[in-house]
C-alpha cells in the first residue's frame, strides 16, 4: 500500500514515515511535470530506507 502512494502521491509518503519537512520539499519538485518522475523514485528510494530501519530496530530488540 505504501508502495503504491509512494508512486502516485510522493510527498504524502514522506508525511507517512515522519519526514514533513522532505515531504514539503518533495511538494514543491513535485509542482513540476519533469520533477514528478525523480520526486517518486525519491519517495520510494526513502520507503525501502524507512522499511530497512525498521527491520534494524526490531532485530537489535529481540537480542
Amino acid at each position: 500500500m505504501r508502495l503504491l502512494l509512494a508512486i502516485l502521491l510522493p510527498w504524502f509518503n514522506f508525511f507517512t514515515i515522519g519526514r514533513p519537512i522532505a515531504g514539503i520539499i518533495c511538494l514543491v519538485l513535485q509542482f513540476t511535470l519533469i520533477g514528478w518522475l525523480p520526486a517518486a523514485l525519491w519517495s520510494v528510494y526513502a520507503l525501502s530506507q524507512y522499511n530497512t530501519d525498521k527491520k534494524i530496530k526490531e532485530a537489535l530488540n529481540k537480542e
